[in-house]
């Protein structure tokens, strides 16, 4: 009997706990935001919407701008999003992609320039799902790229450093020579000398998108040769914070980077994701989505510039605006000639402009640019 008892009482707690069990899931409220890496309870009908980052979301940079993007699109009818963070360029993004179309997302965007072999196998194999990779220029059935002008909002930011430098130096931390970054290197130093021809744009390179650290090193290696602005194509805030504690001033990226720097950022280019990733979602949810290769400007707000510190003048804030207004009426071409080569040699002759393919290949450095693009 006292055996009996006992397994008696041992089904009566199993049975306890199970219920426990069901009680907590059925509390879990329907459309609850999902932590990152996992999938929303998507209600029935809904579009799920799945992004990939390659740095973490609260890193006031690329993937932060990225994601508010996404939060526009959660806040679509009829949309659910899902999303990974900070997954490295290689198998693990093949992975996430993989598992993100598993679980029933119909279109997937892919943010990081490394996401682009991946993503275009993982197309292959589910083509009942959508994919848009970011940066890249590869295309499939059903797979497509895209990416913003921001070269357009870097050489504007290029004009404020330029007229705010007192050294002429001025330093830039880059994350890889791949043509993306060093057409925004180029772009920046186009604007420096379009209003300071004296001044020169120093490149340091970091290898890594996102390494706070190393990030802020380099930074302090550009300051400790003289420069006396600190630009940047990283996703951190640390060379804003560098050039703030030399009492330097600095130009942010992705995002509006002020709040970690209040003393020096004169501006920044910056990224509305929103705009397109709700152009597409709408295109997904009406049947016309197509893969494309879109390459937006800025007459489309998906690039901009941050606001100005208080320490710009108001002669540089009016000639910044001014040039602003001339690329959006495309009265401005940031990639027009004569423009020449770190050797002097002329690479986009007079009454000529750069050809879309030029600048999505450009392999070497303007003049006014002290650096190596390797």
């Amino acid at each position: 009997m006292k055996r009996i008892f006992t397994l008696l009482l041992a089904l009566l707690c199993l049975g306890a706990l199970a219920a426990c069990g069901d009680s907590k899931e059925e509390a879990k409220p329907e459309n609850a935001q999902a932590p990152a890496g996992e999938t929303a309870q998507a209600p029935a009908g809904d579009l799920l919407v799945g992004f990939v980052y390659v740095s973490p979301v609260g890193d006031a940079g690329y993937s932060y701008a990225h994601d508010l993007g996404r939060k526009a699109v959660e806040d679509m009818e009829g949309v659910t999003t899902m999303y990974q963070e900070a997954v490295p360029e290689g198998p693990d993004s093949e992975r996430v992609i993989t598992n993100m179309a598993r679980k029933g997302a119909k279109l997937i965007f892919t943010t990081s320039y490394g996401y682009m072999d991946p993503t275009i196998r993982v197309a292959k194999e589910f083509p009942e799902t959508s994919f848009m990779h970011c940066s890249g220029f590869k295309t499939a059935d059903n797979a497509g790229n895209y990416f913003g002008r921001i070269y357009q909002a870097r050489y504007l930011t290029g004009m404020a450093a330029g007229a705010m430098t007192k050294k002429n130096i001025i330093g830039y931390v880059a994350a890889f020579p791949i043509p993306e970054v060093i057409r925004g290197a180029n772009a920046f130093a186009l604007g420096v000398r379009a209003v300071n021809p004296e001044a020169q744009v120093r490149v340091v390179w970091t290898k890594t998108w996102y390494d706070p650290t190393t990030e802020k090193e380099a930074a302090k290696s550009l300051l400790d040769v003289g420069a006396d602005v600190i630009a940047q194509h990283q996703d951190s805030p640390g060379p804003q914070e560098a050039a703030q504690e030399r009492g330097a001033y600095s130009i942010g990226y992705n995002s509006d980077m002020s709040q970690f720097a209040p003393k020096s950022h004169l501006t920044a280019a910056i990224w509305n994701w929103s705009v397109f990733y709700k152009d597409q979602v709408e295109k997904k949810l009406n049947g016309t989505w197509k893969p494309e290769s879109l390459w937006w400007g800025m007459e489309t707000g998906i690039v901009d510039i941050a606001p100005f510190g208080p320490m710009v003048p108001e002669e540089v804030k009016a000639q910044v605006e001014t040039a602003k207004q001339q690329i959006i009426a495309k009265e401005l071409v940031v990639f027009a000639g004569p423009v020449k080569n770190q050797k002097g040699e002329v690479v986009i002759p007079e009454g000529q402009t750069a050809t879309d393919e030029q600048l999505l290949g450009m392999n070497w450095f303007v003049q006014g640019v002290v650096g190596s693009t390797e």
